[in-house]
C-alpha cells in the first residue's frame, strides 16, 4: 500500500510538472502571428451587365487603364487580393463615370446625389456615379447603383 506521504509526494509532483507543461503550451500559443502581406495585382478581372439586353461580359484591364462599356467609363485604380493561405478576400477601387444623352442630343445634367462632372480627353461631360472599392466577395456591400449598367470585381492578378 502506498502511505499517505507517498501519495501526496507523487500528487505534488505532477502538479508540479504539469504546471510546466501548461506553461510550454502558453508560451506557445502567445507568439505573434507572422503577418502575411497581401498581393498587390496589376490586372483586375470586372463582369459588366447590360440591363436592357440581359447580356454580361467578362473584361480584363491594367491597373491605371480605363474600360468604355456602354456609357460608362471604368477607372481601375488599385487592386488587392489575400495569399493563398488566407481567406480568399479579393477587392479593388474603381471610380466610374457615365456620359448620358438626352433626346435632344444634349448631355444631361447631373443627376441628384453625384459628386463630380469632369470633361475627358474627347471633350465629353462624364458624372461620376461611383468612386469606392468593390469587394469580389460581397458585391452587393460597394455596389454601383445605374438603372441600365452593372459592374462587380471578379478577380485581381498579377500578369
Amino acid at each position: 500500500m502506498i502511505t499517505r506521504a507517498a501519495a501526496l509526494c507523487l500528487m505534488l509532483t505532477g502538479l508540479t510538472f504539469g504546471s510546466v507543461w501548461a506553461q510550454d503550451s502558453v508560451e506557445e500559443t502567445e507568439q505573434e502571428p507572422e503577418v502575411v502581406q497581401n498581393i498587390v495585382g496589376n490586372v483586375v478581372v470586372l463582369r459588366a451587365l447590360d440591363k436592357v439586353t440581359a447580356t454580361t461580359k467578362d473584361y480584363t484591364i491594367k491597373v491605371g487603364e480605363s474600360l468604355n462599356y456602354g456609357s460608362l467609363r471604368v477607372d481601375v485604380k488599385h487592386c488587392e487580393k489575400k495569399p493563398p493561405e488566407e481567406i480568399p478576400q479579393t477587392w479593388a477601387f474603381l471610380q466610374m463615370f457615365d456620359t448620358r444623352i438626352s433626346a435632344e442630343n444634349e448631355e444631361a445634367e447631373p443627376t441628384e446625389g453625384s459628386t463630380a462632372i469632369i470633361i475627358d480627353e474627347d471633350g465629353h461631360k462624364r458624372e461620376k456615379v461611383f468612386s469606392g472599392w468593390m469587394l469580389a466577395e460581397r458585391p452587393a456591400i460597394s455596389a454601383l447603383e445605374h438603372p441600365v449598367y452593372d459592374v462587380w470585381v471578379l478577380e485581381c492578378r498579377r500578369s
